[in-house]
């Protein structure tokens, strides 16, 4: 069976630096941190007490009220970017597509957190009868998915994918494969996420994953960093619409890159950890090459999982030098993480991420890794393109995601010839 090609038309995000693409990859080009003393949380009672928040967030703005009363957070966050990547490929004016033909993957790792959370005060305070009735459709975290499907209409192909900080990339990568078998001509994909609450804080905190470089917020998302002391928790969304090839160039749709690669596979080694030899990001990677039918020289850049953990940042630097090369052996390499930007966005991270890979192609500006001041010697000898933007032809890129439970999945993007 011959595969279909398959692109992308239409980009859509909600993040720390507010709503829509072009405040994210500004933000991002300009080496701007998004991350601040959170104020959805009461500080005083949390250790870790900066996010990437979403901040003056006013979902009425963007949504019907009433609507927006019964979505949970993350679902308010995958609506609004789904409606700005919907415009941006201008499908509401398509007119003579199979809706069955049209689908939805936007998941989130956690879902609705605040409104467990929420609900289970109020039945602690005034007893179990006493849940709003709204609880179950906003905190079950395929409800995204569904409500963007009922939002336009599409009847396709509509699930979600959960794999912690993997999700977002699985469910592009996903949704990619829907269309190049046949399942689909079109996919709304992506990712979203809305955990910064006290179990959201609490929990990861008490993991010891997130930094407490609570006095220097903006400067505490450190990747590869000898003093990088964790992640900082981020939220909002990423959402992607693939096409197949033909149908996109027949309606005459702008196409900013290619779906090239997709590979996932499992480290089975710890629920938290990661190998330390990154066996499974080795062979994550190298299977998105494949099949890509890529060779490593043929990537100019990488948008790396880049954490500011210290495991993670040396099993990933390690698993890319393996299959791409060190800076002696593949100088032309560049290698950043836009976490030490807008933080770590869960479940949503590998759509902003992704989002962030086709901007790279198509402006040819490479998005820094601020706060590397001094690089961990234990990590692979890389350009991690430190502080500053770089200029720079970009003809395919490469994201990495990586999750508890050892869950790993990479992307490859090329521009269009």
């Amino acid at each position: 069976m011959t595969k279909r090609r398959v692109v992308i038309t239409g980009l859509g995000a909600v993040s720390p630096f507010g709503i829509g693409v072009d405040k994210f990859w500004n933000s991002l080009v300009e080496g701007k941190s998004g991350l601040s003393t959170s104020e959805l949380i009461d500080i005083e009672k949390h250790v870790a007490k900066i996010s990437g928040e979403v901040k003056n967030f006013n979902p009425e703005e963007y949504l019907d009220p009433k609507e927006a009363k019964k979505m949970d957070r993350y679902i308010q966050f995958a609506m609004i970017a789904a409606d700005e990547a919907v415009k941006d490929a201008k499908l509401e004016e398509v007119k003579d597509v199979d809706p069955y033909k049209i689908g939805v993957i936007v998941s989130a790792a956690a879902g609705g957190f605040r409104t467990f959370e929420d609900n289970h005060i109020r039945i602690l305070e005034k007893g179990p009868n006493k849940c709003s009735p709204f609880t179950i459709p906003m905190m079950i975290v395929n409800m995204a998915s569904g409500r963007i499907s009922m939002r336009y209409g599409f009847k396709g192909i509509n699930k979600v994918v959960v794999s912690a900080c993997a999700t977002g990339t699985h469910s592009v990568g996903d949704a990619f494969r829907s269309i190049q078998y046949g399942d689909a001509d079109i996919m709304v994909a992506g990712g979203c996420e809305a955990t910064i609450c006290d179990v959201g804080i609490g929990a990861f905190s008490s993991a010891r994953t997130l930094s407490r470089r609570n006095d220097e917020p903006t400067k505490a998302s450190r990747p590869w960093d000898v003093d990088r002391d964790g992640f900082i928790m981020s939220e909002g969304a990423g959402v992607l619409v693939l096409e197949e090839y033909e149908h996109a160039k027949k309606r005459g749709a702008k196409i900013y890159a290619e779906v090239v690669g997709y590979a996932q596979t499992g480290d089975a080694y710890d629920v938290v950890a990661p190998d330390p030899e990154g066996q499974g990001a080795i062979h994550s990677m190298q299977f998105a090459l494949d099949d890509a039918g890529l060779k490593p020289t043929d990537v100019q850049y990488i948008n790396a999982h880049g954490t500011s953990t210290g495991l993670g940042d040396v099993a990933e630097s390690k698993a890319i030098a393996s299959v791409f090369g060190d800076r002696k052996q593949n100088p032309e390499l560049m290698v950043s993480s836009t976490k030490s930007m807008h933080g770590h966005l869960l479940g949503a991270t590998g759509a902003v991420e992704a989002i962030a890979c086709v901007k790279t192609i198509t402006d040819g500006i490479v998005p820094p890794t601020i706060n590397l001041d001094n690089q961990d010697e234990h990590v692979a000898d890389l350009d991690y393109v430190p502080h500053k933007a770089r200029k720079a032809e970009v003809h395919a890129a490469l994201s990495n995601s990586f999750g508890f439970g050892g869950q790993n999945a990479s992307l490859v993007f090329k521009e269009v010839k």
